[in-house]
């Protein structure tokens, strides 16, 4: 890991008083500095907090906010919730995957779309219902994917 990377992580971690008991603050703080919690990442979170990588692993796999891998600039949440699914968000969730040429968990090759799953965002009403970072998509279709997609496309160049 790089020395300016380490750094910060130890910044981030004395912010906590290098208290055990902070680990999830810390961890939410060093996923929103670097976007994902990577192994080296851990390891020096766990130095600094002066606990086993194990403990901190555990904590990161278990919540589901947080991810060992990174994701894309733009990243799709479908929501997989009772109203959404019944209402068709399983073809959305297909089309996009089709359309990105990815599955769920995976990130494009150009590092700007990910795909994740959601169990309801609370909008039921505009089922079904995507997501693309905090922008919310309502009544969304399979044809309405491609035109959705485009947005963002546009925005890159």
């Amino acid at each position: 890991m790089p020395n300016g990377k380490a750094q910060e992580l130890k910044e981030i971690c004395a912010r906590f008083n290098n208290d055990p008991g902070e680990l999830i603050n810390v961890l939410h703080a060093a996923q929103g500095k670097f976007g994902y919690i990577p192994q080296e990442v851990q390891e020096v979170i766990a130095a600094e907090l002066n606990i086993p990588v194990s403990k901190v692993y555990g904590v990161v796999s278990f919540y589901s906010f947080f991810t060992m891998t990174p994701k894309g600039k733009y990243p799709i949440s479908i929501c997989m919730g009772t109203a959404c699914y019944v209402r068709g968000a399983e073809k959305v969730l297909d089309e996009f995957e089709r359309q990105l040429d990815i599955k769920v968990g995976e990130t494009t090759k150009d590092g700007l779309f990910s795909i994740d799953c959601l169990r309801c965002v609370g909008a039921c009403g505009l089922a079904p219902v995507a997501m693309i970072g905090d922008q919310v998509y309502g009544r969304v279709t399979p044809e309405k994917v491609k035109d959705i997609l485009s947005d963002y496309y546009e925005k890159e160049g």
